[in-house]
């Protein structure tokens, strides 16, 4: 599990670097593909807290603040239906284009 010592500093590089959001971005989205989803659910709410804030991301997505919290805390269990709505809002808000490549491993 993350540290809130090392969320905070997450939160800190979120604010000033583009590039970091979108590699944190990335990350999640690898995390949900590769079975990882409490470590998909902490990035996505640092990357929250760090850009949007929850506030914002519970306006945008009709969903209360509260339970977004609850979605993304380390034993959250949103919804497909949620969660993507939630990447989806970062991705519009991070002006983030995503593409997939799958690639087979011999």
């Amino acid at each position: 599990m993350l540290t809130k010592e090392f969320s905070e500093t997450v939160q800190a590089c979120l604010q000033d670097d583009q590039e970091f959001a979108i590699a944190l971005f990335n990350e999640a989205i690898a995390g949900l593909f590769n079975g990882e989803p409490e470590l998909t659910r902490l990035i996505l709410r640092d990357l929250v807290n760090a850009t949007i804030g929850f506030e914002a991301l519970a306006t945008l997505t009709d969903r209360p603040s509260k339970s977004l919290h609850r979605m993304l805390s380390p034993s959250g269990n949103p919804t497909m239906d949620n969660l993507t709505l939630i990447l989806r809002t970062l991705q519009e808000k991070l002006n983030i284009q995503i593409s997939i490549q799958t690639t087979v491993h011999l």
